[in-house]
């Protein structure tokens, strides 16, 4: 699963992995993003594929189209990879609106001694990837739209198991432009929701991350005490 990442890159930055145009969001460094906030996606700007790519602040939770209200979002964080095409509430965003999550670190949880403890992810140079997303938009009335993603998940590759048996779906950066193409079908698109193959290090922190209300560099303080498992 995934509950919690962080996204620091600026905006630049991301603009030149991602490849989006448009006047850039100003965003602050999220150390700790978390469901129900506001956080940025990569999407295809029109929904027929044509257009470029555009950054948008998205609700973290996917609402489908046909929920009553907005509190099935707090269920949709995640959606298994393997299932996410047949299931209801993600099938269509699965079919037609695929998007890129940004990030530059994951958090997962592994029960040591009795307690839980915070394991932050990230790639060696502590460069941006992307996890595979999907969006939806909910219209409550004529007046109001809320616009969400939820975050792809698949089984752990053998490096992170022994802290957490899912991981979120880390997509090559060659694989953007099939994953964001509304026309892609979705067989097509199986190939990519497998555990990451590339390096990845994964190094206790502090139990400041616990805390959604704490969105600080205190989030990435090595946890001296803990074991390194990897």
């Amino acid at each position: 699963m995934c509950g919690r990442y962080s996204i620091t890159t600026p905006v630049e930055a991301m603009r030149a992995l991602f490849d989006f145009s448009g006047p850039g969001l100003n965003l602050r460094p999220r150390y700790n993003a978390a469901p129900t906030q506001a956080l940025p996606v990569v999407r295809q700007r029109d929904a027929d594929g044509g257009g470029d790519r555009e950054l948008v602040l998205l609700h973290w939770g996917l609402v489908p189209s046909w929920a009553k209200d907005i509190k099935i979002a707090s269920r949709l964080i995640n959606a298994r990879a393997e299932t996410a095409a047949e299931k209801p509430s993600f099938r269509s965003a699965m079919r037609h609106r695929r998007c890129l999550v940004p990030a530059d670190g994951f958090y997962e949880w592994k029960t040591i001694d009795g307690r839980k403890q915070p394991f932050r992810v990230s790639r060696p140079d502590g460069g941006p990837f992307a996890f595979a997303g999907l969006w939806e938009s909910w219209h409550p009335d004529r007046d109001d739209r809320l616009e969400s993603f939820t975050i792809l998940t698949t089984a752990a590759s053998a490096a992170l198991a022994d802290i957490h048996p899912r991981m979120p779906v880390i997509l090559p950066s060659a694989a953007y432009a099939a994953w964001l193409d509304p026309d892609a079908q979705t067989a097509a698109l199986g190939n990519f929701l497998i555990a990451y193959e590339g390096d990845l290090d994964a190094t206790p922190v502090s139990t400041a991350v616990n805390n959604v209300r704490n969105d600080s560099p205190a989030c990435f303080e090595t946890a001296e005490s803990a074991p390194q498992l990897i």
